[in-house]
C-alpha cells in the first residue's frame, strides 16, 4: 500500500463525506482500528466492572478511568516529539507490541484469579502508557494518506469508527463479562492489537521529502513547545476542549456505579449504557455534516455542550435503564459533535512537521481534563452522592460555555499551511557548519511614510510566525535618525535549525510577507543578513 495522498483535483475538492474510504490504505487502517477499538471498549467494560467487584469505593472505580487517561496527560507530548522525528510506521509497530503484551498480562492475572486492586490499576496505567505513545502518531498519519480536501471527512469517519466501536464493544463486553468474566475480554483485546500490527506491516509509508537530518529528541520537544505557545488556533481548540472535558468526564467516571445501582443493574446494563453512547455518536456522524453547513463550529460546540449538560442531569435524576439509555445516546451525539469539531480545528492549525507534537498538546489537555475530572467527580460523589456530583458537573459545563466563548475555532481551515519553500537558500562560508549557532538574522525595511502602523501590525504577526517556526528571540527596531527605517531581528539555536525554518515557512506566511512588502518604498527590497556565533575553538584561550 502507498501512503502518498491522491493528487488534488476537481473531484477531490468536491469529495463526499465517505470519499476517504475509497482510498485503500485509509480504508484498511480504518477497519483495523475499528477492530482494535472494539477490543479497547470491551477492555474498559471489563476493567471498570472488575474494579466494582474488588472495591465499592467511587474513588477507586474512578481511579480506573484516571489510570487510563493520566499517562496520556504525562507522556503524549514526548510521544508526539518521537512521532515527528522517527518513522511513524515503525514506531506504531513497537507500540502495538507493548499494548498486546500488557493486555495479555491483564488476561493472565484475571483468569488465574490473582488480580488485586493495585495490580489492576498498575496494568491499566501501563495500557494508558501505550495509548499515550500511540495517539499522537496515529492521529498524525491521517493527513499522510488523504488529501487536504478529504481531511475533514476523514477525521469525521475516524471519529465515527471510534463510536461504532463504542456501540459494539461495550455491549459485547458486557455480555462476555457476564458469562466468561473480565479475563476473557482482556484476552480478546490482546488479540485485537495483532490485527493492527499486521496492517501496519503491510503499509509502505513514503518518507516525507527533506534533505535535512531529523531533529534531536529534546530539541524537538523545545521547538514543539515554542510552536504551541505561538499558535492561537491551537490555543483555542485546547481551551475549548478543557472547558468541556473537565465536566463531561463525570458520566464516564461514575457510569459503572450508576449501572450497578439500577434495578436489575449489572455488567450487561453497564455495557448497554456505554453502547448507547456509541449509538448516539453514530447517529451524530450522519446528522452533523448537514448541521455544520448551517452553523459555525463555535456554535456547534456550544449547542452540543448544552445537550451534554442535559444528559448529565438525566443521569442524576432517573434510575431506570430505558431513560438512561436515551440520555447516554444524547451524550454520545454531543460528544462526537464537540470532539470532531475540536479535532478538525486542531488538525487544521498544524503543519505536518509539527503535527504529532501539536496534536499531543491537544490530547494532553483532553486527557488531563478527563483524568482530573474523573478524580474530582468521584471525590464529590463520595462526599455527597452520585446524583449531586452529576448535577454539579452539568452546571459547570454550562458555565464553561460562557468562560471559553471568546476562544474561536471557526475559520482555522481557511489558513493554508502548505510549505511554500519561497525563501532562497542562504549562501555561507565553508566554516559555517550545521551545528554552528546561535544564528542571528536581520532584515532591514524601508517603509513608505504613513504606512508605519500597518507595517508594525504585519511585522508583529510575522514575528509570532518566526517564533512558531523555531526562533527563540524576535524583536523589531525603528531607526533613531531615519524615519520609516526598521530592522527586524530573530535568533535560532543553530544554522541547521535556520535551514529547517526555510522548510517550515507556509503559503500563509508568504501571503503575509507579500502584504508587508507592499508597504515598502517602491524600488527598495528587504536586506537580509545572517550572523552566526563564532566557533568556540577559534576563541578558546590557550592555557
Amino acid at each position: 500500500m502507498q501512503s502518498t495522498p491522491p493528487e488534488t483535483s476537481a473531484s477531490a475538492q468536491q469529495s463526499s463525506a465517505w470519499s476517504p474510504l475509497k482510498i485503500k490504505v485509509f480504508r484498511t487502517l480504518w477497519i483495523a482500528t475499528l477492530v482494535s477499538n472494539i477490543g479497547t471498549w470491551m477492555h474498559d467494560v471489563g476493567a471498570g466492572w472488575m474494579m466494582t467487584s474488588l472495591s465499592p469505593s467511587p474513588v477507586m472505580v474512578a481511579l480506573v478511568q484516571t489510570a487510563t487517561t493520566l499517562p496520556i496527560f504525562l507522556l503524549a507530548f514526548p510521544a508526539g516529539a518521537l512521532a515527528d522525528i522517527i518513522d511513524r510506521r515503525r514506531y506504531l509497530l513497537i507500540v502495538q507490541v507493548w499494548m498486546g503484551l500488557v493486555a495479555a498480562l491483564l488476561a493472565f492475572f484475571a483468569l488465574t484469579g490473582i488480580m488485586t486492586i493495585w495490580s489492576l490499576v498498575a496494568l491499566t496505567f501501563a495500557m494508558g502508557i501505550g495509548a499515550a505513545m500511540m495517539m499522537p502518531a496515529w492521529a498524525a498519519i491521517t493527513p499522510e494518506v488523504v488529501s487536504k480536501q478529504e481531511l475533514q471527512p476523514a477525521i469525521a469517519i475516524n471519529s465515527m469508527g471510534i463510536n461504532v466501536a463504542r456501540a459494539i464493544g461495550p455491549a459485547l463486553g458486557g455480555i462476555i463479562v457476564s458469562y466468561a468474566g473480565s479475563g476473557a475480554v482482556f484476552a480478546l483485546n490482546a488479540a485485537s492489537y495483532f490485527c493492527v500490527f499486521v496492517v501496519l506491516l503491510t503499509w509502505r509509508r513514503d518518507a516525507l521529502p527533506s534533505d535535512l537530518p531529523a531533529e534531536r529528541f529534546f530539541g524537538a520537544m523545545r521547538i514543539g513547545f515554542r510552536f504551541a505557545r505561538n499558535a492561537p488556533a491551537l490555543h483555542a481548540a485546547t481551551i475549548r476542549g478543557a472547558g468541556f472535558f473537565l465536566f463531561a468526564s463525570a458520566s464516564w467516571a461514575l457510569l459503572p456505579l450508576i449501572a450497578k445501582d439500577l434495578v436489575d443493574g449489572g455488567p450487561q446494563a453497564f455495557g448497554i449504557l456505554v453502547a448507547s453512547v456509541g449509538v448516539g455518536a453514530v447517529v451524530g456522524a450522519f446528522v452533523l455534516p448537514r448541521i455544520r453547513g448551517k452553523i459555525s463550529r463555535d456554535a456547534m460546540v456550544a449547542a452540543a455542550t448544552v445537550i451534554y449538560a442535559g444528559a448529565l442531569l438525566a443521569l442524576a435524576t432517573f434510575n431506570q435503564l430505558l431513560p438512561l439509555c436515551f440520555a447516554m445516546a444524547l451524550s454520545g451525539l454531543a460528544w462526537i459533535a464537540v470532539l470532531s469539531s475540536l479535532q478538525v480545528a486542531a488538525q487544521m492549525a498544524l503543519p505536518n512537521w509539527v503535527r504529532s507534537r501539536g496534536l499531543a498538546v491537544f490530547m494532553t489537555v483532553f486527557m488531563g481534563s478527563m483524568a482530573l475530572g474523573s478524580l474530582l467527580w468521584g471525590k464529590v460523589a463520595e462526599l455527597t452522592s452520585i446524583s449531586q456530583s452529576l448535577t454539579y458537573a452539568s452546571i459547570g459545563a454550562l458555565v464553561a460555555i460562557a468562560l471559553t466563548w471568546s476562544w474561536k475555532i471557526s475559520g482555522v481551515d481557511t489558513v493554508d499551511l502548505t510549505p511554500s519553500m519561497h525563501w532562497p537558500t542562504p549562501s555561507t562560508r565553508d566554516e559555517v557548519t550545521p551545528d554552528r549557532g546561535p544564528v542571528l538574522v536581520t532584515i532591514e525595511y524601508q517603509v513608505e511614510p504613513g504606512k508605519g502602523p500597518d507595517f508594525m501590525n504585519g511585522i508583529h504577526e510575522l514575528g509570532s510566525h518566526r517564533r512558531r517556526d523555531g526562533a527563540f528571540f524576535w524583536c523589531v527596531f525603528e531607526h533613531a535618525e531615519h524615519a520609516s527605517h526598521y530592522i527586524e531581528t530573530f535568533c535560532v539555536e543553530s544554522w541547521l535549525e535556520h535551514l529547517r525554518q526555510h522548510e517550515r515557512v507556509t503559503d500563509a506566511d508568504r501571503v503575509l510577507q507579500e502584504g508587508i512588502l507592499s508597504l515598502l518604498i517602491k524600488g527598495t527590497e528587504p536586506i537580509v543578513t545572517h550572523y552566526v556565533a563564532p566557533a568556540k575553538d577559534r576563541w578558546r584561550r590557550k592555557l
